[in-house]
């Protein structure tokens, strides 16, 4: 147990514990039924899904109706919870045993730290985790903790440059910029030429990454533990942004809320770039300057100084509650939501990047949006595999929108997101070099 836990958090551990080894409802942990009559398997599943309520759970709340009525016996309480209310929310329903949903949907940088607190199940060799070996390695590596697999891989993403081919054109640009000192130069080119801003720059942290890639550096350095948010490349990388907004190559962002701005911005045609995933493509897609599908571009993250460019692994697993009071149930509800036919469904749905190499079909390839992403995930950048790993984004996002904003120094708030982990989170990691 690391140091900073709870008693709360640590009597919650033991009360699952007590919970998971017994008084389950007659629903083994093992998953023996489910495994052998999954038709006899009956009762309720609560799920809670963390995605966008407009653009993704119509898609996902399709394949619940499917899920129960090919298990008629299984009740699905389906819970839309906010993305950002829901890592905390669940954190205190797991603690205190109150109100805990059967399966979550658990960004990957959640489930680690999860796993390390005793709220999750593992899935090891359960009916839930069927057909391990068709998982791509990425993913099925952020759903494993300390050599146990506790989420079964439901979406992968990464980050790209989405880009205007009709702006560039206007502009005389004839390919995407392959770095950030490209940007800066085409950006300038497309304000003289067409009115547009040139890139869009969110102040969320997680958005910051492929600045510190660019550098080859990282928010942590697990293997040696150090902190390396505020080191030398890091510095370097986040300047590099903030030169981008000082410069005007990039619109400085509205604060927190900027990244939807921006978004709103780009699908309309008054931004010619910005760098996002596939989950904003379907939105995009409904604005006047992306009628005609084909006049998004996608391209890899421009490099750093280096000539590396990065951009990290995201997605979400399916992870099973440890007090959950229905195995059988909960194993079955997450295997038919993450199986291959249903991640195709709601790839073709959203444009979600699906986890399972059969799922990615020549329907789904054929589609430059995901094909492309799909290429991108080849170079993409693995996430900290420690468990405090969800946990560093909110204090760097109240830094980085500083930063951004121009309302803070890059080094002064380097420096004091770097001591803030280290007092609260990181507290047997150095900071340096």
């Amino acid at each position: 147990m690391r140091r900073g836990i709870s008693v709360a958090a640590a009597i919650g551990v033991l009360a699952l514990t007590a919970t998971a080894c017994g008084g389950d409802g007659g629903s083994g942990s093992d998953g023996s039924k489910a495994a052998n009559d999954p038709g006899s398997v009956s009762g309720t599943v609560t799920w809670w899904d963390t995605s966008d309520a407009t653009n993704e759970a119509p898609a996902f709340k399709k394949l619940v109706s499917a899920f129960e009525a090919k298990y008629p016996n299984i009740h699905v309480d389906y819970v839309n919870v906010p993305f950002d209310q829901a890592q905390q929310k669940f954190k205190t329903a797991a603690a205190t045993g109150k109100g805990a949903p059967d399966v979550l949907r658990s960004d990957v940088g959640w489930t680690p730290g999860f796993a390390q607190l005793g709220y999750l199940k593992d899935l090891t060799g359960t009916p839930a985790l069927d057909k391990s070996d068709d998982f791509l390695d990425g993913p099925l590596k952020n759903a494993a903790y300390q050599g146990k697999t506790y989420g079964v891989p439901q979406v992968t993403d990464t980050l790209g440059l989405l880009y205007n081919k009709e702006l560039f054109q206007k502009a005389g640009i004839d390919k995407p910029p392959a770095s950030w000192a490209e940007v800066k130069e085409d950006a300038a080119k497309i304000k003289d030429k067409t009115g547009a801003d040139g890139i869009g720059l969110s102040p969320d942290g997680y958005y910051s990454l492929p600045f510190l890639y660019g550098e080859n550096s990282d928010m942590v350095d697990a293997g040696k533990k150090k902190i390396t948010i505020s080191d030398a490349a890091s510095l370097k990388g986040i300047e590099t942004a903030v030169d981008l907004v000082k410069s005007g190559a990039a619109p400085k962002p509205a604060g927190t809320d900027g990244y939807n701005v921006l978004k709103t911005d780009f699908k309309n045609g008054k931004l010619a770039m910005m760098i996002d995933g596939p989950w904003a493509t379907k939105e995009i897609f409904g604005g006047d300057a992306y009628k005609n599908k084909a006049n998004l571009g996608i391209a890899p993250v421009p490099a750093g100084s280096t000539g590396t460019a990065g951009a990290p692994v995201g997605g979400h697993n399916l992870v099973v509650y440890a007090g959950t009071k229905n195995f059988d149930a909960s194993y079955l509800f997450t295997r038919f939501m993450t199986d291959a036919a249903q991640q195709d469904r709601v790839s073709d749905a959203i444009g979600v990047l699906p986890t399972r190499k059969s799922a990615y079909t020549k329907e789904v390839l054929a589609d430059p949006v995901r094909s492309s992403f799909y290429q991108a995930l080849g170079k993409a950048h693995p996430r900290p595999p420690i468990p405090q790993g969800g946990d560093l984004f909110p204090d760097w996002l109240q830094h980085y929108t500083r930063i951004l904003t121009l309302k803070e120094d890059p080094k002064t708030g380097l420096d004091a997101t770097a001591k803030t982990w280290q007092s609260a989170l990181l507290k047997d990691y150095g900071i340096g070099e």
